[in-house]
């Protein structure tokens, strides 16, 4: 949503810089993967994974809907910071959750299923905002967001919580200690933890910075970019995503590492076309966008179900807590605020072109996990 309005908050009676434009999505993202090892905590050690996430989504609704009210950009960075806290709640104890109701064999799909829930929802944001900004003005594009949240909030209290570690065929007992320095020496959690880092730098930059770019450099109207770039984006992201998690499981019959080895060969083959988008002529730009995406968005399920399967059952959303501190702090924490700065001083037409070489990076490092034989644990057993 705050892509979206990107334009318009620059241009409203806040008069934002392209850097506290940038600072925006840092600040959630700060919060999120700050919260998020706490929440993890807590859910492995007992707590009721279905109220953790009923309070994670009315937290994320309510912050957002105060987005709309906020008189200064400080007052707007505090309300994007709160959704962090909301997100972080949801973020590391729904994979868990799901991880104890399907067994690890259909769990690429599971998860390319559920993650595609992501692009549809930022497209969703990207389209929505960019329409109803246009009609009623950016605040009320972030109340219209958050306020139906509030009754998903209450139906999630409707989920099951099945015991920890019950497709292992054993019940996990409760976390004790943190449990991080396990987790830092299984070269399998920190392989598929090192490339989603980059990854996440590469597609939180291009998620907040193209709807401003299609607008400043390629001259599309305002509305045109965020509708086109959000009409793009939930098409590639839900085939995309959705495809992913298929091939992974279809591939895992000839190899265990299946879920490492679509990831790093899908971000290999995306880093020439993410370098097209931003350098060649419109048409074959549009057309190495869908391409990127496709590609990029192919390693969502694949990755999260390689980083629940390198650990325990009774620790994985503390695994999934760490990884978004980790890829948050290495990855879009800093990238969409770097490329404002470069922005401000180059332009963005030359700042955006720090994504492919993220995404060749990430591409790198899933390969190699997945030729030097990092190998998760057997089912139940610790890593």
């Amino acid at each position: 949503m705050v892509s979206a309005l990107v334009e318009s908050l620059r241009r409203s009676e806040l008069s934002l810089s392209d850097a506290q434009l940038g600072s925006l999505m840092t600040s959630f993202i700060l919060v999120y993967m700050l919260a998020s090892p706490a929440f993890g905590a807590l859910a492995d050690r007992g707590a009721s994974r279905v109220r953790i996430l009923a309070v994670g989504v009315a937290l994320w609704c309510a912050a957002t809907v105060l987005s709309g009210f906020a008189r200064s950009y400080g007052e707007l960075f505090l309300a994007r910071a709160a959704v962090g806290v909301g997100e972080a709640a949801y973020g590391t104890v729904a994979p868990a959750l799901l991880a104890d109701l399907y067994p690890e064999e259909r769990r690429g799909r599971v998860y390319s299923i559920f993650f595609s829930a992501i692009p549809v929802g930022s497209a969703l944001g990207y389209v929505l905002g960019g329409l109803v900004e246009r009609a009623l003005g950016w605040r009320a594009a972030f109340w219209i967001a958050g306020g139906p949240g509030l009754l998903l909030a209450a139906a999630t209290l409707l989920l099951s919580d099945p015991p920890r570690g019950s497709r292992e065929g054993a019940a996990a007992a409760p976390l004790r200690g943190l449990g991080w320095g396990r987790l830092l020496r299984n070269r399998a959690y920190v392989l598929a933890v090192a490339g989603y880092a980059a990854y996440t730098a590469a597609m939180g930059a291009l998620a907040f910075w193209m709807p401003a770019f299609l607008e400043r450099v390629r001259g599309l109207p305002r509305a045109q970019a965020t509708v086109v770039f959000g009409t793009v984006v939930v098409a590639t992201g839900f085939a995309g995503t959705f495809s992913g998690g298929f091939v992974a499981d279809r591939l895992r019959r000839r190899t265990e590492r299946a879920n490492l080895v679509v990831c790093g060969l899908s971000a290999l083959a995306a880093a020439p076309l993410a370098v097209a988008v931003f350098v060649a002529p419109p048409g074959p730009a549009l057309a190495a966008l869908v391409a990127a995406l496709l590609l990029l968005f192919a390693s969502t399920g694949p990755v999260n179900s390689a980083i629940v399967a390198a650990v325990a059952p009774g620790e994985r959303a503390t695994a999934m807590g760490l990884s978004i501190l980790a890829i948050h702090v290495l990855g879009d924490v800093p990238s969409p605020w770097l490329v404002g700065l470069a922005s401000d001083a180059w332009g963005l037409g030359t700042a955006v072109l720090g994504t492919p070489v993220a995404v060749l990076i990430a591409g790198a490092i899933w390969t190699f996990g997945a030729r030097s034989g990092a190998r998760p644990p057997g089912p139940g057993r610790g890593p």
